[in-house]
């Protein structure tokens, strides 16, 4: 029925406060700029280097001190160090013991200045002006324009968020002075305009645009942080940085972790501990008191400056000499042929290296040169994991876990010229909320944290002595308080470098009110559901509701939270589900031009009081819409609903969605083209229809909605339109082609899996996340889905333990000072269970001088996901063509750089350092992804939802989906076997992904990360097929068989437990296929072959050829 007596409250969104300017670029799938031509080689950036000056700061730019009320404490006095230590007032030349001994947590050492070297001044300095005590809360934007997102209102007020930096070695520093022509703010130089052109520019952006975009909220948005940014001002609430107003979405601070260790704050060792600041702890009426800092005290200008040399400006390298032409050779089935020169030795490529002193054999190994054209066998038995660092063993220990922060080279150059020589990207790979099974809580009445820069006590500082401890980040010194010296773990009294937060890399903090502006919102889920014929003819609704009446027990919350349904085809239906009814109540609004909510009391309820009712509702859900006809799509006004029904409180929309939305505000129109999806030219579409669901995902992010998005379709859907509703929000894609409940089994069961995952796994709500790094270091482009309200501070209505993220980075300032590089991110949440909690994960790396040892640390798998993340930016921005031809060239560049550093050495073949043998697999690879291949006849729905899983899913489930694990087993075996709780787990050997690794005789499984493939040849031996399969031969299995049956055979244990290991920790659900050697699905197993020649590309020995003849040039 139609509600007639309801009257409007509030306008639609297109008419809310909240106004965008200049933030949503129609053309660019993540609001990035036009495309534009690259005559040449393409780079994955533009030859401009993405830079924001700093001199355009206006007086209220400045990071305020902390508006803390009069009455709470007095004002912080800057730190004088005793007489006893005695500090240098000039740059420190690098130590020649670059790690502390084990265990030199007290130290006392006195330091001599090196004589001064001069260098001519910095071309222009553009003063600081102080912001006067009411501007705390803005943030400095470039003129005409909004450099750190939109504008903040003049009376907006200031939210916080906490502040996470990172610290130094655990041996000691001088205090590190600012260069020459910079201006020292909260421990940080501030660059000025001319000293900031060494952003690492062919990498910097893929879209290849000459200017960053501005920080919109977009979910790779570049931006240029000055090394000062750690003191940005705050978001408006729980937000770490940034201002809040009617043009900006207001965030709180967040951050997640494990809810099992949420009533137990004791788990993991008793990590429960008191901490402080070592000053009084007021109630701050703003976080930036809390995130920001203050002024620290006057730093005397330095009188030497580091050289940095011009970073290179793309992929043409002009000034890199030209490679000698070398001799091709030609390509022998039955094997490779013979160099014709001898290869250099370990000696001689030391020489050619810079030296390999102090590199360990491990360094040494990976050094070792490879010949791609002749080394045939390059994958390693077992999957290739993260590259060890050039760590001493005790900071090893305590380093964090690749599998949560990953760098793209384990070894830091020191300088951007340095990184430029190495043709390398530099930057991180993130899970910050990834399931953890061991997590040190703490529970503290104030965190100890740099009063400079805000960094987050971690194992890499530096204890002078047990009163006085250095920041690894910024080298400040700041007091050991009192309430650290007691050891909660061991009890004892006097130890502080003993305590969890000193030696964990990973720790969890209760937070305390000081970081909440309001109090902890409840778990609240509203569930958005598509109930159109072509929804009922998909059949999804029964399995949505018989999934979730099972697992309404487990949905993360507690007494608090808060569950609502809203259900749609051409009109809204709302849900009256109050506590005291007799059965639910439908209440049906048809005006979808101006949404208005019909009753704000009673339709999101207390899922403890309303069980019940909601019982009901979903029992009944799939027979009330069982014969609808109706065929048309209100999917834009039902958001605008969602929009209004969760502002009061905030939380998680799940929408269920089936076809292109036809009716209302967001209507879409099909742009596909079946005749172009198997095009090798332009693929057109890339980027979305209309700015309505950015918009929308924009303000759901201000008000804390996270909006996640289940399409399940038969027919094309513009999916990348639809998208932003979820890339904007922090929320998640999940995308099912073809599904139907009958027609298509695997697809009904992988949908069942993943919403029963879905359903119950942890979350963590209005949340921030900010990442912190050494001076000298800087973050300007981030990947993933988020809103980026300042240059290190992201925005995450929602927090997932699936979801990852990438950044890109550049070095600003020589990184001389210091020995170790470190990177620390914070992640401010609130947990299902209401409670405040701040997740940091710190990273410590080498810095290293040498070439060679860059390449030694290089992380092939990392490197070759950011670069994917970076072509996908750039395929929206500047067609999929020109992104590419800049991954192509991306290895042409190594392999040239590679040769000119050994050029009086080898002159033949491609050569590539053994770190970075796989790089031209990978990228080919790439290019034959879904995302990116051309050629083969690819959906566009598929094709862009391919791209957002590049931009949200974890690395080892990336390197999966690129490159499929293959393996053999009809003849697994014991032999290396791993011994997991009374379970041997068999291990197989890796095999190349070509044909030529493939016999009729045998079973070969290929993991795909989000699918399984088991191809058994049509000779496949009986004993395999009877043990395994329960088949007496090849003929008898079944065209569409999709799974392992339990026979109490050897083989059939070794290969269930062999399969149930690969799966035990996937986020999602992984189906497997069985596929007969004579079936038509075969095509879908040998297209993952990417060794071999396709319709979607080259072979990888042609690849191999391609690259050397561009590299020779």
């Amino acid at each position: 029925m139609s509600a007639p007596g309801y009257s409007s409250v509030g306008s639609s969104v297109n008419g809310s406060t909240q106004s965008y300017p200049s933030m949503y670029q129609p053309a660019g799938y993540y609001g990035a700029p036009p495309p534009q031509s690259y005559p040449g080689k393409t780079p994955l950036s533009s030859s401009q280097p993405p830079h924001y000056h700093n001199s355009h700061i206006s007086p209220q730019s400045h990071h305020g001190a902390p508006s803390t009320p009069p009455s709470t404490a007095p004002p912080p006095q800057a730190y004088a160090p005793p007489p006893s230590v005695q500090y240098s007032q000039q740059v420190l030349q690098p130590q020649h013991s670059p790690y502390g001994a084990p265990g030199s947590y007290y130290e006392h050492q006195s330091y001599s200045a090196p004589p001064p070297v001069h260098h001519p001044p910095a071309p222009q300095q553009y003063p600081l002006t102080p912001s006067p005590a009411n501007a705390a809360g803005t943030y400095p934007s470039a003129p005409g324009g909004t450099q750190y997102g939109p504008p903040a209102h003049p009376q907006s007020s200031l939210g916080g968020g906490l502040p996470v930096q990172m610290s130094a070695p655990l041996h000691q520093y001088s205090p590190a002075q600012p260069p020459c022509g910079q201006t020292a703010l909260n421990g940080q130089p501030q660059s000025t305009a001319s000293s900031q052109q060494s952003s690492y520019e062919s990498y910097s952006r893929v879209d290849g645009s000459g200017h960053t975009p501005s920080s919109t909220g977009t979910p790779s948005a570049s931006i240029v942080p000055s090394p000062g940014h750690h003191s940005a001002p705050q978001s408006q609430y729980g937000g770490y940085e940034g201002t809040s107003g009617p043009s900006e979405p207001e965030q709180s601070p967040s951050s997640s972790d494990d809810e099992d260790l949420e009533d137990d704050d004791e788990e993991a060792g008793g990590d429960t501990s008191s901490s402080s600041t070592g000053t009084a702890s007021p109630v701050h009426n703003s976080f930036d008191s809390l995130e920001g800092g203050n002024y620290p005290e006057t730093q005397t200008p330095c009188s030497e400056l580091t050289p940095h040399g011009q970073p290179y400006t793309g992929y043409g390298f002009p000034g890199m000499p030209p490679p000698s032409s070398a001799p091709q050779h030609g390509y022998n089935h039955s094997g490779y042929p013979q160099p014709s020169q001898s290869f250099p030795s370990l000696s001689q490529l030391s020489a050619a290296l810079g030296g390999l002193s102090g590199i360990p054999e491990l360094e040494v190994e990976a050094l070792q040169p490879i010949n791609l054209l002749q080394e045939r066998n390059l994958l390693p038995p077992r999957p290739l994991g993260a590259p060890e660092p050039n760590l001493s063993q005790e900071l090893k220990k305590v380093n964090c876990s690749p599998e949560t922060f990953r760098c793209t080279l384990t070894s830091i150059p020191q300088t951007q010229a340095l990184l430029n020589k190495a043709r390398l990207p530099l930057g991180l790979l993130l899970h910050p909320f990834r399931d953890l099974q061991h997590l040190p809580v703490i529970t503290s009445n104030t965190i100890v944290r740099c009063r400079s820069c805000r960094t987050y006590i971690n194992p890499f500082v530096t204890f002078l002595d047990q009163r006085r401890w250095k920041c690894n980040l910024c080298y400040r010194i700041n007091d050991v308080p009192d309430e650290f010296m007691y050891n909660p773990v061991t009890r004892a009294y006097g130890e502080p470098h003993r305590r969890p937060e000193v030696q964990n890399s990973t720790v969890e903090f209760i937070a305390s009110s000081d970081y909440m502006l309001r109090p902890p919102q409840p778990a609240v889920y509203l569930f958005v559901l598509d109930v159109s014929h072509n929804a009922v003819e998909a059949g999804y609704l029964k399995y949505f509701c018989d999934c979730l009446l099972e697992n309404l027990h487990s949905l993360p919350g507690d007494a608090r939270t808060r569950v609502g349904f809203l259900t749609f085809d051409s009109t809204i239906h709302f849900y009256n589900l109050q506590d005291g009814l007799s059965q639910p109540q439908m209440l049906v609004v048809s005006d979808i031009d101006d949404v208005f909510i019909p009753s704000h009391d009673n339709l999101m309820v207390s899922l403890k009081e309303s069980k019940e009712l909601v019982k009901e509702l979903l029992s009944s859900l799939p027979s009330m819409f069982a014969h609808t006809r109706e065929t048309r799509s209100a999917l834009g006004p039902a958001l605008q609903a969602a929009f209004k029904l969760m502002t009061p409180t905030g939380g998680r929309v799940s929408v269920f969605h089936t076809q292109l939305p036809t009716l209302g505000p967001g209507l879409l129109q099909s742009r596909e083209d079946p005749n172009q999806r198997s095009s090798t030219k332009v693929v057109q579409h890339l980027g979305p229809a209309t700015d309505f669901y950015k918009k929308l995902a924009l303000d759901c992010s201000g008000q804390q909605i996270g909006v996640d998005l289940f399409l399940l379709s038969s027919q094309y859907s513009d999916l990348s339109s639809l998208a932003c509703m979820s890339k904007y929000s922090a929320g998640s894609v999940y995308y099912y082609p073809s599904f139907h409940h009958i027609h298509n089994p695997s697809q009904l069961e992988k949908f069942q899996g993943d919403l029963e995952r879905y359903l119950t796994r942890k979350i963590g709500f209005e949340a921030v996340m900010r990442i912190r790094c050494t001076k000298g270091l800087s973050i300007h482009t981030f990947h993933g889905n988020f809103f980026v309200r300042s240059t290190d501070l992201l925005s995450l209505a929602n927090v997932n333990p699936d979801s990852a993220l990438a950044v890109q980075m550049s070095i600003e300032d020589s990184l001389a000072d210091s020995s170790l590089a470190c990177f620390q991110a914070a992640l401010l949440y609130t947990s299902s269970k209401g409670k405040r909690r701040i997740r940091v994960h710190t990273l410590c790396l080498p810095v290293v001088t040498q070439l060679s040892e860059v390449y030694a640390g290089a992380d092939v798998q990392a490197v070759t996901c950011l670069l994917a993340n970076m072509a996908i930016d750039r395929s929206v921005s500047s067609g999929l063509l020109d992104a590419r031809d800049a991954l192509v060239n991306a290895v042409v560049d190594l392999v040239g750089a590679y040769r000119s550093s050994v050029s009086n050495l080898q002159q033949s073949g491609l050569v590539l350092p053994s770190s970075m043998r796989l790089f031209p697999l990978y990228i080919l690879a790439l290019l034959k992804q879904k995302a990116l291949r051309t050629g083969t006849s690819t959906r566009l729905d598929e094709r862009v939802f391919a791209m957002c899983q590049f931009k949200t899913e974890p690395l080892p489930q990336l390197l999966r989906m690129l490159h499929p694990d293959l393996y053999r087993l009809d003849t697994i075996s014991d032999q290396g076997a791993l011994h997991l709780n009374d379970t041997i787990v068999p291990q197989p050997l890796l095999l190349h992904l070509s044909a030529e690794r493939l016999s009729r005789d045998g079973a070969f499984l290929l993991d795909c990360g989000s699918v399984l493939y088991l191809w058994v040849g049509r000779s496949c031996s009986d004993m395999f097929l009877r043990d395994v399969l329960g088949v007496s031969d090849h003929a008898s299995l079944p065209p569409s068989m999709n799974h392992i049956p339990e026979l109490d055979t050897p083989l059939s244990e070794r290969v269930r437990a062999f399969l149930d290991w690969l799966q035990e920790n996937r986020s999602s659900s992984c189906p497997l296929h069985i596929i007969r050697d004579d079936a038509l699905a075969k095509t879908t197993f040998f297209q993952h072959l990417v060794e071999d020649s396709s319709e979607s590309g080259l072979s990888y020995y042609d690849f191999l050829q391609q690259v050397l003849q561009q590299v020779s040039k």
